[in-house]
């Protein structure tokens, strides 16, 4: 099918695309890399009046250092966040997650910032950015604010981001050092998780310090497997300690049952997968 007609603007600054969404008004859509925005404006599935392009916006690409943090530009690709060395060194997570993001053409042409802000719950870099506690930095006609990752997701496709608002930025505390691995299921290569487990963990010696894990398409935003990681926390990392600590991990969870599967099968897979992403991270 062919998309509805709509406006185009394609600014090079921030504070020119707040303009042009405030202008445009609610019926806007934002085209950060369009892999999941272009499918949906072809099956008419959405008719916006206007689309706002940001890909002539040099300032949102890029990974930097400040600090204690990464600073990810919403606009850097999949495939840049991938092969980031920064990425790498300071927030594995990210860099085993992005690995699963569907196909090469899709990495090369995605953007972080826009699968953040599209808040699909089956997509692949929620969790890991709620495990790891980033920050999303928002711009908007009244200024910059920045929303913790607990916070942002709303609920299905559903973010705090107001119509002319855009995320330009998202921070990530360093995790040096620290252990990673992305668990994920799904019926066929490259498709959505049916279920996925980020994990990451410090660990001292045979002991577990730190764990922070979440999980994917077990609710309508990510969510912490909260009751997994007080059962690790100060324990050594031994085969029945993982097991006995992901049995707790669909507590909390309210997955939604599909054509894929029904809620039991969701929470057993998050029980087993996160069995196997802890036994992964701590062996890395």
């Amino acid at each position: 099918m062919i998309p509805a007609a709509f406006d185009y603007a394609a600014p090079s600054t921030v504070d020119e695309a707040v303009r042009a969404l405030t202008d445009a008004g609610e019926d806007a859509k934002v085209l950060a890399g369009g892999q999941s925005l272009l499918p949906v404006l072809r099956m008419r599935l959405a008719a916006p009046t206007t689309i706002v392009d940001l890909g002539k916006i040099a300032e949102l690409r890029g990974v930097r250092d400040e600090g204690d943090a990464l600073v990810i530009g919403s606009m850097t690709t999949h495939y840049d966040v991938q092969r980031d060395h920064l990425v790498a060194e300071h927030a594995a997570l990210l860099a085993r997650a992005t690995d699963t993001v569907a196909d090469p053409q899709v990495r090369h042409r995605g953007t972080f910032g826009g699968a953040i802000a599209h808040a699909d719950p089956a997509g692949d870099l929620l969790a890991p950015a709620l495990a790891l506690g980033a920050e999303m930095v928002v711009a908007g006609a009244g200024g910059r604010r920045t929303v913790p990752a607990a916070e942002f997701f709303q609920d299905f496709f559903t973010t705090t981001l107001a119509p002319n608002e855009i995320l330009v930025e998202v921070r990530v505390p360093k995790h040096t050092g620290w252990r990673a691995h992305y668990e994920k299921f799904n019926r066929v290569a490259q498709a959505w998780s049916m279920v996925a487990v980020a994990v990451t963990v410090r660990t001292e010696g045979d002991t577990i310090a730190e764990a922070r894990i979440a999980l994917t398409n077990m609710s309508s935003v990510p969510v912490r497997a909260s009751a997994v990681e007080n059962a690790l926390v100060g324990q050594a990392a031994t085969a029945e300690r993982i097991r006995s600590a992901a049995a707790h991990a669909a507590e909390g969870t309210n997955p939604t049952p599909d054509g894929n599967a029904d809620i039991e099968y969701r929470q057993e897979l998050a029980r087993v997968l996160t069995g196997r992403a802890v036994s992964a991270a701590v062996s890395a």
